[in-house]
C-alpha cells in the first residue's frame, strides 16, 4: 500500500516539473531577457547604479534558471540526469548554479542599499549612489563569491549508487557538507540577504514616501519611485519564494522522519517548494511589466 502511495507521489512530482517547471522556465528566460534589453537600451537606466544591479541580476538569473531549473526538469520530469553521465557537468553545474544564485541575491541586496542612499535627504549620502562605485562593488562581490565557491569544484564527486553502473553526484566530505549548509545556505543564502533586504528596503520605502515633499526634479523623483518599486517587488518575491524553501529543507534534512509515507510526502512537498523557489529567479518578468506601465 505504501509503495503505491509513494509511486503516486513520484508521478505527481514528474507531472509538476513537466508542466509547471517548463512554463516557469520559459517565462523566466523571456522575462529576464526582456529586462536586460530594456535596461541596456534606455539611457535613463544605463546611468542608474540601481538599474545596473538589476541588469546584472537579470543576466545571472538566466544562468540560474538554465543550470538549476532546466536540470531539475530533466531529472524529475524526464529521468535524465546529466550529472550521472559527466563528472565535469556534476561539478560545474553546481558551481555555476551556486554562483548565479549568490550573485543574484547580492545584486538585489546592493540595489536595495543603493536605493536607500539615492533617496536619502543628505546630499553626502546620495553620493554613495553612483554607477562607478556600483561597478567596483559588484566586481569585488563576484570575485569573492567565485573564490568562496571554489571548494564546490573539489568536493562534488560521482559515487556509484546501489544500482550497478549508475552514479550519483554528491558531496562525500562531511566538513564541506556542514560548511555548505551553514555558510552557503543558511548565512549567505538566507540570513544576510533577508536582513539587508528588509532593513534597507523599509528605509528606502520611507524615503520614497517623503520625495513628494522635497525639491527634487520630477524626472529624478519618478525614476527613484520606479526603481524602488522594482526593488520592493523583488523583496516581497524573496520572502514568499525563498523562505519556504529554507523551512522545508531544514525539516527534510533534520526531522529524521522514519515513516516512508510521511517521508515521501515531505520529499514531494520539498520538490514543490523547489519549483516555487525558482519563481524568484523567473519573477523578473513582472518588473518588465512595471517598466512598461
Amino acid at each position: 500500500m505504501s509503495s503505491s502511495i509513494i509511486a503516486s507521489f513520484v508521478a505527481a512530482e514528474q507531472q509538476m516539473y513537466i508542466y509547471a517547471g517548463i512554463t516557469l522556465l520559459v517565462f523566466g528566460l523571456v522575462g529576464n531577457l526582456l529586462n536586460t534589453i530594456v535596461f541596456l537600451s534606455l539611457q535613463t537606466f544605463r546611468q542608474s547604479s540601481c538599474a545596473f544591479y538589476l541588469t546584472i541580476m537579470s543576466m545571472v538569473n538566466i544562468v540560474q534558471l538554465i543550470t538549476g531549473l532546466l536540470s531539475r526538469i530533466m531529472i524529475s520530469g524526464f529521468n535524465i540526469d546529466w550529472t550521472q553521465i559527466s563528472l565535469f557537468y556534476c561539478k560545474f553545474r553546481t558551481f555555476l548554479y551556486e554562483i548565479a544564485a549568490l550573485i543574484s541575491l547580492a545584486c538585489i541586496c546592493l540595489a536595495t542599499i543603493d536605493q536607500y542612499f539615492a533617496t536619502c535627504t543628505r546630499p553626502r549620502w546620495q553620493q554613495w549612489s553612483n554607477i562607478k562605485l556600483a561597478q567596483r562593488l559588484l566586481i569585488l562581490t563576484i570575485f569573492l563569491i567565485i573564490i568562496e565557491q571554489i571548494p564546490t569544484l573539489i568536493y562534488y564527486v560521482q559515487i556509484e549508487s546501489s544500482t550497478p553502473g549508475e552514479f550519483i553526484c554528491t558531496i562525500t566530505n562531511v566538513n564541506f557538507i556542514q560548511f555548505n549548509i551553514y555558510c552557503n545556505y543558511l548565512i549567505l543564502g538566507n540570513i544576510i540577504p533577508y536582513l539587508i533586504l528588509f532593513s534597507f528596503g523599509l528605509m528606502a520605502y520611507r524615503n520614497v514616501q517623503q520625495l513628494a515633499h522635497r525639491a527634487v526634479p520630477l524626472v529624478r523623483r519618478e525614476l527613484d519611485k520606479q526603481l524602488t518599486v522594482m526593488v520592493l517587488v523583488q523583496l516581497i518575491s524573496a520572502f514568499f519564494t525563498l523562505l519556504p524553501d529554507f523551512i522545508v529543507y531544514m525539516i527534510d534534512a533534520y526531522a529524521n522522519i522514519q515513516d516512508p509515507v510521511i517521508k515521501a510526502k515531505v520529499d514531494l512537498l520539498y520538490r514543490v517548494i523547489i519549483c516555487v523557489y525558482y519563481t524568484y529567479f523567473a519573477v523578473s518578468f513582472i518588473i518588465t511589466q512595471i517598466i512598461f506601465c
